[in-house]
């Protein structure tokens, strides 16, 4: 799919079929995260890869009872790395380079499924000390985003956005 295409049929997709992702498709995905700019290139990030259906559950309670994340086949959970950040930019990078280079990835990484014709959607709300414990992360990551990937048993319409005059100012705010 050419880049503009992807961005204008990338939507929220929260059903998902019970088909699994293939192995090649997911490390594609994988790939395109890993592609991502990081500050100083240190890549501060973790992605835990959840396929297990029972860790998918307790991944969904974690989330609110989000159904999108109990029916999605794949779940990738992206988390900031602070210490990795701090050793080279200090409390800047523990607080927003990591968080920085996490959302960046995780966003290479839904643009690349959405490429591979797979739905996903962008989960934020969760309890992040649950979410550290179903995945058996260590306790200095956070968790920042889950995010649920499949092939779409629902068609997402586009939502309105704002014209770019209302978004984008020259010079000054």
């Amino acid at each position: 799919m050419e880049f503009f295409e992807v961005l204008k049929n990338r939507h929220s997709a929260r059903k998902f079929k019970d088909t699994a992702v293939e192995d090649d498709k997911l490390m594609k995905i994988l790939e395109a995260a890993n592609s991502a700019p990081s500050a100083g290139d240190l890549q501060a990030y973790e992605i835990v890869v959840v396929r297990d259906k029972e860790r998918r559950e307790r991944l969904a309670d974690a989330a609110h009872g989000q159904e999108s994340v109990r029916s999605a086949p794949l779940v990738l959970v992206f988390f900031t790395h602070p210490e990795k950040s701090s050793k080279k930019y200090g409390e800047r990078g523990a607080e927003l380079y990591c968080l920085q280079d996490a959302t960046i990835a995780a966003a290479y990484a839904q643009l690349a499924a959405t490429a591979l014709g797979l739905g996903c959607v962008w989960v934020g709300g969760f309890d992040e000390e649950e979410v550290v414990k179903v995945t058996g992360a260590k306790k200095n990551l956070r968790p920042v985003v889950i995010f649920p990937i499949g092939y779409a048993a629902e068609s997402p319409r586009a939502t309105t956005r704002r014209n770019i005059d209302e978004l984008a100012h020259d010079e000054t705010l």
